[in-house]
């Protein structure tokens, strides 16, 4: 619950209720290892919450395990946080979609970026759905094709994820997972 948002001083803040522990806290304390059941619980959601933040106009553009929190007195409801790197994605001056854009940087977490982040490609909700799947697919799998990727510089390292992640096929990706 939110129970306070605005400005104090130059700053935005929010003052929201106590949370429990982030999701890959959560996820290591349970030795890597999800029931389905729990990873469907909390797709479910992650979805809507994401979804939520679309709805206000925006962008997260850094989803991950650790933002999203489970509730402290209610541990069965999860939170999304940290808005840090989030975007507007409609002008609300004047009411147009953010143009398509190319040569951006990387913003957010590699591991789970989209291939269209990897292409300097300006990023949109599609960037967040693509990134919310692939976390879920690291906390159904416990690991993704392209992690533990060495290199000696980022950039390098950064490519040879994407190279993984648009060589990598569904099939792939969704081996060993329930299919039903």
């Amino acid at each position: 619950m939110v129970y306070w948002h605005g400005t104090t001083g130059d700053k935005n803040a929010m003052v929201l209720e106590l949370l429990g522990s982030n999701i890959e806290t959560l996820f290591i304390s349970r030795n890597r290892s999800f029931s389905i059941t729990t990873i469907v619980m909390m797709a479910e959601q992650m979805f809507e919450l994401l979804e939520h933040v679309h709805s206000r106009k925006f962008l997260h553009k850094d989803i991950k395990p650790e933002n999203f929190a489970k509730g402290y007195k209610d541990p069965t409801i999860i939170y999304l946080l940290d808005y840090g790197l989030s975007k507007r994605y409609i002008n609300p001056k004047t009411k147009e979609h953010i143009p398509y854009n190319t040569n951006r940087n990387m913003t957010g977490t590699v591991r789970y970026a989209s291939v269209n982040t990897h292409l300097g490609i300006e990023q949109s909700r599609r960037d967040d759905i693509e990134a919310l799947l692939y976390m879920l697919v690291y906390l159904a799998k416990g690991v993704l094709p392209w992690q533990n990727i060495k290199a000696n510089e980022n950039k390098l390292k950064y490519a040879k994820i994407m190279e993984i992640k648009m060589s990598v096929s569904p099939e792939v990706l969704f081996k060993e997972l329930p299919s039903n």
